[in-house]
């Protein structure tokens, strides 16, 4: 029965790794149609969001994405003047405004984060639901603990 890396040395290949997932994040071109646009990751997480889960409120998108629901109307309203996203009147809540990738954008979009999300897929599919939960949670907290031991 193999027991896995020592501690030390999960650390060593982990350290090795990470620059070259982010590397490989980094050379995923942006389709023609996006690329005049500056998005920024944040933009990214935003657009994944809507992607996988369909259009929401501005509240419900905030909270996804943990952030102020102020930071995220901004993030919609520059993403919205850009032609990237819609906002559309909620027809039960006139006060409430629905938010979706716009469908002039959204095979772009698509086509962006498709190869991302087929090699998670591929990644997370071997493994049972608490062996993805455990994943998930290490990459959280490992973001979580390099962002506020470093800056």
């Amino acid at each position: 029965m193999t027991t896995g890396p020592s501690l030390e040395d999960g650390v060593r290949e982990l350290l090795l790794l990470m620059p070259r997932l982010a590397g490989r994040g980094k050379r995923t071109p942006v389709p023609p149609e996006l690329a005049d646009l500056s998005l920024a990751p944040r933009h990214l997480c935003l657009l994944s969001i809507l992607l996988f889960d369909g259009p929401m409120t501005v509240t419900e998108l905030a909270g996804r994405l943990e952030i102020a629901p102020t930071t995220a109307s901004l993030m919609i309203g520059d993403l919205s003047r850009q032609g990237v996203l819609a906002r559309d009147e909620d027809p039960a809540d006139r006060r409430r405004t629905i938010v979706s990738i716009s469908p002039a954008q959204r095979a772009a979009v698509d086509a962006w984060l498709a190869p991302g999300a087929r090699a998670w897929e591929r990644a997370l599919a071997p493994l049972s639901p608490v062996e993805r939960a455990l994943v998930i949670d290490t990459l959280k907290t490992y973001s979580e603990e390099f962002t506020d031991g470093c800056c």
